[in-house]
């Protein structure tokens, strides 16, 4: 038997090692119990993929990205298996890993009830115990076609051998080269226990599933078109250790109490009714006081940075999008025309850009009069599938925070720098302190403008992003079509990332809409154009603070910041008072002289979650003093009167959570 040299990669640690012919991977990494795969020559490859002479090989550990996608997607084969041994009806679809889990669409009869995925997620653990071996198996189309004949989805990814897409998971089923399908085998026997058309790889064994929880299930179209079947997709998540499926258990049910949609309704904060239609949302009364003040802040933050107000309309004809090139690029996410005007297209616009760019070319320009910084609270309207919808963090209206900075090219770089410093800054004043920075270079097959200005354009960017000494992650293929971009990420309070505000560098535009500046010397010349979402959209932002603060806003965001409450009828008088006094120095106090007994009065404040309860009896009214209650519970007696709204106003003032 003659030997086989390969190389065992470890982190930065390269070791030559000679083995026998027929060696596998599974060999080399024997006794880590962690490997659960391996990547040779940069391909991912099962334990028991045979190593050939030269190749590099490193193990994949199980709570690794790569690790979890596969642990995750050999999870979703054993649910499928499941679902077949109790419903042997079901035709497969899909089964692709996804954050934090997997999903499996299924072609059944009837939609799946609670009572099923109990069934199924038990027959699972049966499958997970009796440790069938996933085994890779070669086959050719006609042979896929044959042995898969009652699959008919199936039969459908075969003829996408080549051109698969991640976008709908079918590139886990098959790929560019040759077609594969894993068998189930019996642990003992060998013996068939079922199949699936399937790229891999997979963990060796069911048994190395350490743990795993069905979520829920819902109706999906297949391969994500209307146009196609209604399938039921199960969703299911899996973890390398049982600690850390709690973790993430607990961590969703964290999360849920924090769901803005849920909050805004236990709050009477916002809405989103069914009259007006999906993604299109109305702020209450309460709701309205936090978007104002928000609004109210950025203002006049930005009036501090040298910011012009502007304001557009929400429609305009057709040709305008033709010119920025929307309609040639994004179309699918514009509302259908309207027409008017004798056949006249007109669109709801979905991006303020290209008026700003109007308002810009509306009379010459000279280079005094640059850095230009155009601002508007812009509502926009953008025709988000119905699938995506989801309350004010995907919406189909919504109100940028939207800048655009016509400079020259000399002060680009000064120009982004003080952007990007001053959307984080602002940023942190809302109570967000944690960042990361992303960078969105070119898609290949979605640009305007030529490869040159690209590579300056994302070269200047980096150097800008790198200057505020935060991690910088690239995001190939992720800008839009007229630049590439900086976008900030932030974690909120349990962990989750978000994405903030994007800073868009553009030589595009102002060439498509020929704009131009008078320079020193007299002759025209053409500006950079900066966009910039420092929110996003206000909606959006809203909704990532509703859910980083769990509906506590901190006094100066809270819709009412105290809330008088008398220990009797003859206290509520006093408490106007103190609430008249608060309102004159700006402060929102109100009083619930309901009949409700005391203590459901602080609770109903608790729940409400007033940031101070401001509670009078009669000794507070003797001594002209008031005392504090706060949302966890602890109390602070006998503050004088005014010392009490100072106290308030201190705390909105320096925007401090209490």
């Amino acid at each position: 038997m003659s030997d086989v040299r390969v190389i065992i990669q470890r982190d930065s640690e390269r070791e030559e090692r000679t083995v026998t012919t027929g060696t596998t991977a599974a060999d080399l990494f024997a006794g880590e119990r962690s490997v659960i795969a391996a990547r040779v020559g940069g391909e991912l490859r099962d334990l028991s993929y045979v190593l050939s002479d030269g190749e590099e090989v490193e193990g994949v550990e199980i709570a690794s990205e790569d690790g979890l996608n596969i642990l995750r997607h050999s999870t979703a084969h054993v649910m499928a298996q499941a679902v077949q041994e109790i419903f042997p009806e079901a035709k497969l679809g899909i089964g692709p890993p996804v954050k934090d889990g997997f999903y499996y669409d299924f072609d059944v009869e009837k939609p799946f009830t609670p009572e099923d995925l109990k069934a199924i997620e038990k027959k699972m653990q049966e499958i997970q115990r009796r440790g069938q071996r996933f085994a890779r198996r070669v086959v050719t189309d006609e042979a896929a076609r044959e042995e898969l004949a009652d699959e008919p989805y199936k039969l459908e990814l075969i003829g996408l051998k080549g051109s698969a897409s991640s976008d709908d998971g079918a590139d886990v089923e098959v790929g560019a080269g040759e077609l594969t399908i894993y068998d189930n085998l019996d642990a003992k026997t060998g013996e068939l226990c079922w199949k699936d058309l399937c790229r891999g790889p997979h963990l060796p064994s069911t048994r190395l599933i350490p743990a795993f929880k069905l979520m829920r299930n819902a109706a999906a179209y297949w391969r994500g078109s209307e146009k196609n079947p209604m399938l039921q997709r199960i969703y299911g998540t899996a973890w390398p250790s049982k600690d850390e499926l709690k973790a993430y258990l607990d961590f969703l049910a964290e999360a849920e109490k924090r769901d803005h949609r849920k909050l805004g309704a236990e709050l009477d904060l916002f809405s989103i009714p069914e009259q007006i239609g999906s993604g299109l949302a109305v702020f209450h009364p309460k709701g309205g006081i936090v978007r104002r003040v928000m609004e109210d802040y950025s203002r006049r933050r930005h009036e501090e940075e040298g910011y012009e107000f502007v304001y557009t309309p929400h429609a305009t004809k057709g040709k305008l999008f033709e010119t920025s090139g929307h309609l040639d690029w994004y179309a699918d996410g514009m509302y259908p025309p309207m027409q008017l005007d004798e056949g006249v297209d007109y669109y709801l616009k979905p991006m303020n850009c290209p008026m700003h760019n109007l308002i810009f070319d509306a009379r010459g320009r000279s280079y005094r009069e640059l850095p230009l910084r155009l601002f508007e609270f812009g509502t926009v309207y953008r025709y988000e599938k119905s699938g995506v919808v989801h309350g004010l963090t995907r919406a189909r209206g919504f109100t940028q925070d939207d800048a655009h900075i016509y400079c020259t090219r000399e002060q680009m770089s000064e120009e982004l720098d003080k952007t990007l410093t001053f959307v984080l800054g602002l940023l942190r004043d809302y109570g967000l302190t944690d960042f990361y920075l992303e960078l969105s270079t070119k898609d290949p097959e979605k640009f305007v403008g030529s490869d040159e200005v690209w590579e300056e354009a994302t070269e200047t960017l980096r150097q800008v992003a790198e200057k505020q000494g935060l991690p910088l992650v690239p995001d190939p293929g992720g800008a839009a079509f007229y630049g590439p971009k900086i976008s900030v990420q932030t974690k909120d309070a349990i962990g989750r990332t978000w994405q903030m505000s994007t800073i868009q560098l553009d030589f595009n535009l102002p060439e498509r809409f020929d704009l131009e500046y008078t320079g020193p010397d007299g002759a025209k010349q053409r500006p950079v154009m900066i966009h910039r979402a420092l929110f996003g959209s206000i909606e959006r932002f809203f909704a990532v603070l509703l859910e980083h603060y769990a509906g506590a806003f901190p006094a100066w965001l809270a819709p009412v910041q105290a809330l008088g409450i008398p220990i009797g009828d003859g206290h509520v008088e006093y408490l106007e008072k103190f609430a008249a006094a608060a309102r004159k120095q700006g402060l929102r106090v109100e009083v619930d002289s309901s009949s409700d007994r005391m203590q459901k009065k602080i609770r109903n404040a608790q729940k409400q979650k007033v940031p101070f309860m401001v509670i009078a009896g009669d000794e507070d009214m003797s001594n002209g003093s008031v005392s504090f209650r706060y949302r966890d519970g602890s109390q602070e007696n006998g503050i004088p009167f005014d010392e009490a709204i100072a106290k308030i106003a201190k705390v909105v003032e320096e925007r401090t959570q209490v």
